[in-house]
């Protein structure tokens, strides 16, 4: 199961009380105060995790409590601070105040942490409050509270660069020839239920690209219609697109329609998507009818186009490094990830 958008109940640990205690020794009659404070509640924190590609997780566990800090204790005695509780999110994922709506985290590289939720202090004990005046204080400070709240969270994948085409177009035999993926392929509509993420290797360069083959739009997606319009989130962030035609034009399909709807449903969702550099793909050009297309495609549309074949192989190596040089002019470096603390 995929789960790209939750929503949790979080609690901060409360802070531990502080204590109230004198020296009870022989031979000591005005051995003053000496309780401890009170230890400092866990936060609860969000942690980037590479190796966490969704949230279900936390879908079906929503609450999620921080330890509490411990009370003071006689001897000058300090409770220890509470454990902090540490959600492992994937990358790119966005958490959303639910009483407010406000944007409050944007988790985006490895081992990057978070504080949601504030643990609280812990509180005062008598030692604190001794004076010239008052050599035997009876007062402490209870702990603070925690902070809590509830968060929405939504996963945008982290990739650099979006699939998108229409049902049956060839997104997932695509990515299954140019990635490590192996996604679920087959001769019906919305094989693919939810977006998937794979890794074009390019020795040739010593590098690597990210590729998130999103579910078939369809004309109305951006209404709620079919698949597409929930995982339209995920190209956000991709710094090229790559839109898949199926140049041969099965089942009676023009390819200029198709682009045009294309384009039409990702602005509809976000006009900012076509300001994105794209490239389209004619896929299916070893079937009759492709070439025909192809000409009329290209009177219609003055763009980048590249010509393949999922089933021979035909032009995949080109499109790999066209790709590379298309991404890599967008963001020269790759992405640099923190490691995570041992």
């Amino acid at each position: 199961m995929f789960i790209d958008e939750c929503v949790i109940k979080v609690l901060a640990g409360d802070g531990g009380r502080g204590c109230i205690s004198f020296r009870r020794e022989k031979y000591e009659p005005w051995g003053g105060p000496n309780g401890g404070d009170g230890g400092r509640g866990g936060d609860v924190i969000l942690l980037g995790d590479e190796n966490t590609n969704n949230l279900i997780d936390y879908k079906f566990k929503p609450h999620w409590k921080a330890e509490r800090g411990e009370h003071g204790q006689g001897s000058d005695q300090h409770g220890s601070d509470g454990k902090h509780c540490i959600l492992r999110v994937p990358l790119g994922t966005v958490v959303t105040d639910e009483g407010t709506g406000k944007i409050v985290a944007e988790v985006i590289t490895e081992g990057e942490s978070i504080v949601l939720c504030k643990g609280g202090n812990g509180g005062w004990g008598n030692t604190h409050f001794k004076s010239s005046t008052n050599r035997a204080p009876k007062r402490s400070n209870p702990g603070h509270e925690g902070e809590h709240g509830n968060y929405r969270l939504v996963l945008k994948s982290i990739a650099d660069v979006g699939l998108v085409g229409f049902p049956n177009a060839g997104k997932s035999s695509l990515t299954g020839r140019i990635t490590k993926a192996h996604p679920k392929t087959a001769a019906y509509p919305f094989t693919t239920l939810h977006p998937q993420i794979g890794v074009i290797e390019l020795p040739k360069h010593y590098d690597r690209l990210l590729l998130a083959d999103v579910p078939g739009l369809i004309e109305g997606a951006s209404e709620n219609r079919g698949l597409g319009h929930r995982f339209l989130k995920h190209i956000e962030r991709c710094a090229l697109l790559m839109f898949l035609i199926d140049m041969a034009g099965v089942d009676a399909r023009d390819p200029r329609e198709d682009y045009a709807t294309l384009l039409s449903e990702l602005g509809l969702y976000d006009k900012s998507l076509l300001k994105k550099p794209r490239l389209v793909v004619a896929n299916k050009m070893d079937l009759g009818g492709a070439a025909a297309n192809l000409v009329k495609f290209r009177k219609r549309y003055k763009t980048d186009l590249i010509k393949i074949s999922c089933v021979s192989g035909e032009g995949l190596d080109e499109l790999k490094e066209a790709l590379y040089k298309r991404v890599r002019a967008d963001r020269p470096e790759p992405r640099r990830t923190k490691k995570v603390a041992s």
